[in-house]
């Protein structure tokens, strides 16, 4: 079978929401009365933390789709103002949202335990404010959030090739600025940066998903003793490193974008590598120099560079049932399966959504009364579906 990205259509319900005049589609999305209608039509379960379980309306997948969303639209009225990534979350709330996130990918694991027949993946995007709400690609909601998502490997199989030209296809080795350009330097700051015990580095063709050959050129770590690290605090504290050394990197190159020769940002996390590493790093430096002229000549592709930290981080499984995090930009408009090669087209089609949500639900369900037996929130009673 011919390896490449698959693009998949997934029926959905359309959702009976209307724009108030005046208003455009993602700035609505923004405003709490539609986090009001996320939480009633589709909350599944919230908790003290203001985290909230629900089911994605517009999905990627009917076999199994939900997110947690770090709800503070009646907190924060400001969307620009909310926390978009687990590094600005409280200590408290991201030790829940930790817990929250192994018992769901434990869950998949255990309901989907075969590689070869379901693709099974968990991370977040960056929503961090780095263009102007009405500009197109923004994220409809300005709320960090994480996705859980199984496909089934049949489906993907059967599905048409993708346009691999796709800019949605963050492709290392063709779409990153990083990866394109600063490969070396990438891979000497992570390695002289991240203090990892856990998370062990692979080369891409161990990490891959040989059906659609994604991710390509990305950094990748396996997680060393698969499912069960999940359980250990020391995991998390790792998944976070990765995090954090991927905004040094990208703060300090759109710095220098910026700014010729300018200091390292305040409080990056790692400041001797930034240092001693990007900053006296030749490729590093003449990479930002051509991002600079070209951005003084070309007004387009000034306008599209996210300067703040955009990223897509995830967990997934391989073929070899290995369990893998990743870490990319996040460019405009793309979604997080397609950093593994997965083009979703939604289509609308209540009746083909219709023929796969009561097992969509159920499943749904399972898993929260895993997260209530837990005590990691209550149940949310929907016309749906009860509070328990």
């Amino acid at each position: 079978m011919e390896t490449g990205p698959r693009e998949i259509v997934t029926p959905f319900r359309p959702i009976p929401l209307e724009v108030p005049e005046g208003m455009k589609p993602n700035e609505f999305f923004n405003s709490t009365e539609n986090l009001d209608d996320l939480v009633h039509n589709n909350g599944l379960l919230v908790n003290p933390e203001n985290l909230l379980l629900y089911r994605k309306a517009l999905g990627h997948s009917n076999e199994f789709d939900t997110s947690i969303i770090y709800n503070t639209s009646k907190v924060i009225l400001d969307p620009l103002g909310r926390p978009v990534r687990r590094t600005q979350v409280p200590e408290k709330t991201r030790r829940v949202w930790n817990r929250m996130n192994q018992i769901l990918i434990e869950y998949m694991l255990e309901r989907y335990p075969d590689p070869a027949e379901h693709l099974v993946l968990a991370g977040e995007a960056s929503l961090d404010a780095t263009w102007p709400l009405t500009s197109p690609g923004v994220p409809s909601i300005r709320m960090l959030h994480n996705h859980f998502i199984v496909f089934p490997m049949a489906q993907l199989r059967s599905a048409a090739l993708a346009d691999p030209a796709n800019p949605n296809l963050t492709d290392g080795g063709q779409h990153s600025l990083f990866q394109a350009n600063m490969r070396d330097v990438y891979k000497e700051f992570f390695d002289k940066a991240l203090e990892l015990r856990i998370l062990k580095p692979l080369h891409t063709e161990e990490s891959m998903v040989r059906l659609t050959g994604y991710p390509q050129g990305l950094p990748c770590w396996e997680i060393q003793g698969g499912v069960e690290s999940l359980k250990e605090v020391r995991f998390w504290k790792e998944y976070d490193l990765i995090l954090k050394g991927f905004i040094d990197f990208y703060r300090t190159f759109f710095t220098q974008v910026s700014t010729r020769n300018a200091e390292p940002p305040k409080e990056v996390h790692f400041p001797v590598q930034v240092e001693e590493v990007l900053l006296f790093d030749n490729d590093f430096l003449k990479t930002a120099k051509m991002v600079r002229d070209r951005c003084i000549k070309d007004a387009a592709y000034a306008n599209a560079i996210r300067w703040q930290p955009a990223f897509k981080q995830l967990i997934y499984r391989n073929d070899d049932g290995k369990l893998i995090v990743t870490i990319s930009q996040n460019s405009i408009g793309n979604a997080i399966t397609e950093l593994l090669g997965v083009v979703v087209k939604r289509v609308p089609d209540a009746d083909g959504y219709g023929r796969a949500e009561p097992a969509l639900i159920e499943r749904l369900l399972e898993v929260r009364r895993r997260l209530i037996d837990a005590d990691l929130g209550d149940g949310i009673e929907t016309a749906h579906w009860g509070a328990s």
